[in-house]
């Protein structure tokens, strides 16, 4: 007998079919073991030991895999092709050789790239030995990521009540997002004017021109910077009579972008599809790890985790053959395209990310894939199938179109595909669209040197300068990948350990900082800045890279660090409350206290409590504020945050926004019992004897609009809700969306759905309504996965989790199955198991009526003595945070 250990029990499946019956495949489900989130699991003091704790939940898995091996002759760990795959293969053969199970076992390491009959069983005829240079690297990182976590973050809380975590990656995310928000603060938008002129050709042909030169001078973008400067030059061009002075053309090739590697993917997917990078990585995973198609399970895509973006010969034949059968000879190059990975610190080099057969088109899965996973399935097809593809070959002309006068020049652009090459099928998305059209995308008439343009009419339009975009999953991704930041197999927990620790959130999917993360990061900054800067992190990453290599030794690393970043720990030990008060207010004091037109913060700062005070950042027990210098004799205090008095500009009553103009009431923002609200007209007096007359139309004000912000226009589109969104495509019903009390939401008939972050209640669409309310009618009634004997099996979101339930029995799911992607014989293991543990109940006999008591016995008996119980004595408060520490540091990595 031979035993084959995976992470997944759908793994598990898959590749049991392959293997046949002299094996017997299990899953360890993930990780076996971890550093306990606990003080002391890492003792540099003892040259780095480490100190391993058994997940309880994994006890029962081992014990599978260590009764499986009694008789079996072979151990291969098949765990997944990278560092932590080598990492858990690592514990599992450690764990089993310490229960004394492997004595006469061969142990080998399998590994395979995609999960296909084929691969697997090339893997199984060519194991090897575990590599202990990834197991170091493994060793390495954990060690680094705990170090940090449970040093550091002990600091934050002593010296910032209320901070959460720090991490070694985390926090160097962090401070991009909040770099970010400080170059949005600070910038100050220039106002600019462009000039655009209507011309005829001598045929008739009319186009477009811009601006480019005045009186003889070369525009920059800022060179019409106000109307005045903008109607000159409309009177100039209109002056002159004009010709084509010259004509440029050219031919370019645009060549397809290569196969997705993990980022790219992350990428591309919240680009053009809307997921999140820990939704993209979940659809991945149960692509590679396989579905029935045509009667034999395969896994659909290579593995997903990779830094590569080459492809195997066999992939690039496979790819070639699919161009030429589906586009025909033109499309498929004359030789095959090559691509070179250059991304900084790339890790293990593996094949980039594909489908496993290029034969198996996107439109042959529909039946087989939910919604989302076909989404990702032929973004990743199109993609990989597209890099194969000829080049798209574009004519390109531009155009100068002069006055007669000398007064201006303006130019056209414009481009014409000649040949549209991978295009046919698959084009790159964009982070950020431009503020303006892309002039290349028009087509210019026929034009010819020295003929005439007649101008039809020319128009100036206002600009003005936009700052820098805040960073989407996909921009923020790409960012880290350029700076050397984290890993691929990272991204995903990174992003999502900064929203769970409520320091940074998504809004239109869009970071935005809570103040809580500005602080964090200006207290680290302040006091730890070493170890948040980009070229040290990048640093680490190398070093880290150098030891998976084999070029230096794992407890070399953590000794050079350690010994720097522990004295930088003692040097906080003697640190004022005032110390860290200056260095926060001098870091963030611009944010929390703009300054004026002249420069001054002086108005910010003034306390409107005493008037004559200056107001500063200030610490408490439980996080910070701002306070009066004047204290204790000015007693003025205000939440923490940027707009926390907003309810100031209504001190004074209602805040008139301008007249309804179907009724010309008053449109006014009001303070309430439960904030800021809006409404229109006012409340009429109930007159004695009648009937209370009918309130006026109110709206309350969705999260992320501030007061401050609320125009007349935006006052009536809220008071106009709820909106019709459109009719359902099943039903017909017609779908609403509106404010309610637990904020935005959508209605169908009796059913309702809360809007998500980033999705707007004035703009929500059809497709994304519909999308919400079928995931609300997923969450309340569950998933059905089909029947097992006679009764429906459903995974549904309960108050503790996930869970399978079949008829009365519920069964919680495993942290390593996912509610979307559990299958229905994965769902009925967990049910049978939690069944076999379940007692059946025996029906309790029937207790004999007491008699009733007379009112006389009943006050002849003597009442209870009371006995004192002993409280339980209180949890720690730092518990809580150490287990937030332990969650930051793997990932952090």
């Amino acid at each position: 007998m031979n035993v084959v250990v995976v992470e997944s029990p759908a793994k598990a499946k898959t590749i049991n079919k392959y293997l046949g019956s002299d094996f017997k495949v299990l899953a360890s489900y993930g990780h076996v073991r971890d550093l306990p989130p606990k003080d002391g699991s890492v003792r540099p003091e003892e040259d780095f030991s480490l100190i391993w704790q058994t997940d309880p939940k994994s006890r029962k898995h081992l014990d599978d895999i260590a009764n499986a091996l009694d008789g079996a002759g072979n151990l291969y760990l098949a765990t997944d092709p990278d560092r932590e795959g080598e990492a858990i293969s690592w514990h599992v053969q450690q764990l089993l050789a310490d229960r004394k199970v492997l004595e006469g076992v061969d142990v080998k390491r399998v590994v395979f790239h995609e999960i296909t009959k084929d691969a697997v069983l090339a893997a199984m005829a060519n194991p090897r030995e575990l590599n202990r240079e990834l197991i170091d690297a493994y060793l390495a990182r954990r060690a680094l990521d705990y170090l940090v976590g449970f040093t550091l973050s002990p600091v934050l809380w002593r010296k910032l009540p209320g901070s959460r975590s720090a991490g070694r990656v985390q926090s160097v995310a962090l401070r991009l997002i909040c770099e970010r928000e400080a170059e949005i603060e600070i910038f100050k938008a220039d106002e600019y004017w462009t000039l655009e002129a209507q011309f005829l050709s001598n045929e008739g042909k009319s186009f477009s021109a811009r601006l480019t030169h005045l009186n003889g001078e070369k525009l920059d973008k800022l060179g019409l910077g106000n109307e005045a400067a903008a109607q000159n030059a409309v009177a100039a061009v209109k002056s002159g009579n004009y010709s084509i002075a010259k004509v440029e053309k050219k031919t370019v090739r645009r060549n397809p972008s290569p196969p997705f590697t993990t980022s790219t993917l992350q990428q591309e997917a919240s680009r053009k599809l809307g997921f999140g990078t820990s939704r993209t990585m979940q659809l991945a995973q149960r692509l590679y790890e396989g579905f029935d198609v045509d009667g034999e399970t395969v896994g659909l895509i290579t593995y997903m985790r990779t830094d590569s973006v080459t492809l195997s010969g066999e992939a690039i034949a496979g790819s070639r053959a699919l161009v030429k059968q589906d586009f025909g000879d033109a499309y498929v190059p004359s030789t095959p395209r090559v691509f070179k990975t250059k991304a900084k610190n790339a890790q293990e080099a593996h094949e980039a990310i594909r489908p496993t057969d290029f034969f198996r088109r996107p439109s042959e899965l529909a039946s087989v894939l939910d919604a989302e996973q076909l989404r990702l399935y032929e973004l990743i097809w199109k993609r990989a199938v597209a890099s194969s593809m000829e080049s798209a070959v574009l004519d390109q002309m531009a155009v100068d179109v002069a006055a007669s006068n000398g007064a201006a020049v303006l130019r056209a652009n414009g481009s014409t595909v000649k040949f549209d090459g991978f295009y046919k099928l698959y084009q790159e998305g964009k982070d950020d669209a431009a503020d303006t059209a892309d002039e290349k995308d028009r087509r210019l008439p026929p034009l010819n040197e020295g003929e005439k343009a007649n101008l039809k009419d020319a128009a100036a339009e206002q600009h003005f300068t936009q700052p820098p975009p805040r960073y989407t999953e996909a921009s923020l991704v790409k960012k880290m990948e350029e700076l050397g930041i984290g890993r691929p197999s990272t991204y995903a927990s990174i992003l999502k350990v900064l929203q769970d620790r409520d320091y940074v959130r998504l809004e239109k999917r869009r970071f935005e900082t809570e103040d809580s993360g500005r602080l964090v990061t200006a207290f680290i900054t302040s006091f730890f800045r070493r170890y948040v800067e980009y070229g040290f992190t990048a640093d680490m990453e190398d070093r880290l890279d150098d030891v998976s290599d084999g070029r230096i030794d794992w407890k070399k690393v953590l000794r050079d660090f350690w010994g720097a970043f522990s004295g930088s720990i003692d040097g906080t030990k003697d640190l004022s409350i005032t110390q860290v008060l200056d260095a926060l207010d001098e870091d963030l004091g611009p944010h929390f206290f703009p300054a004026d037109e002249t420069g001054s913060d002086a108005g910010a700062r003034k306390c409107p409590g005493c008037e004559n005070g200056r107001l500063s950042l200030k610490l408490g027990k439980f996080g910070a504020f701002i306070g009066c210098a004047n204290y204790p004799e000015c007693r003025y205090t205000r939440r923490f945050g940027v707009g926390a008095d907003d309810d100031d500009m209504l001190a004074s009553g209602p805040l008139v926004l301008g007249q309804d103009p179907d009724t010309g009431l008053d449109v006014a923002l009001r303070k309430g019992p439960y904030g800021i609200y809006l409404q229109i007209g006012e409340q009429a007096p109930k007159e004695k004897g009648k009937k209370a007359p009918p309130k006026p139309k109110r709206s309350s004000l969705p999260k992320d609009v501030a007061p401050d912000t609320v125009t007349l226009e935006l006052a009536l589109k809220l008071l106009s809700l709820p909106r019709d969104v459109g009719a359902h495509p099943e039903t017909g019903e017609m779908i609403t969306a509106g404010l309610g009390r637990f904020g935005p939401y959508l209605k169908l008939d009796k059913r309702y759905a809360s809007l998500k972050d980033g999705d707007d209640v004035l703009s929500v669409g059809l497709n994304r309504a519909v999308t919400l309310l079928a995931e609300a009618k997923t969450r309340t009634s569950g998933r059905e996965l089909g029947d097992h004997e006679g009764k429906p099996v459903t995974v549904r979101k309960g108050r503790f989790g996930p869970y399978a339930k079949w008829g009365k029995v519920n069964a919680t799911l495993p942290k390593d199955l996912e509610m979307d992607t559990i299958t229905l014989e994965e769902a009925v293991a967990l049910i049978v198991a939690k069944a076999a543990k379940t007692p059946a109940k025996k029906a309790a006999p029937k207790k004999k009526a007491a008699p009733k008591k007379t009112a006389k016995k009943a006050a002849k008996k003597k009442p209870a003595k009371k006995t004192a119980t002993k409280k339980k004595p209180a949890a720690k408060k730092t518990a809580k945070k150490s287990a937030e520490a332990a969650a930051d540091a793997p990932a952090a990595d």
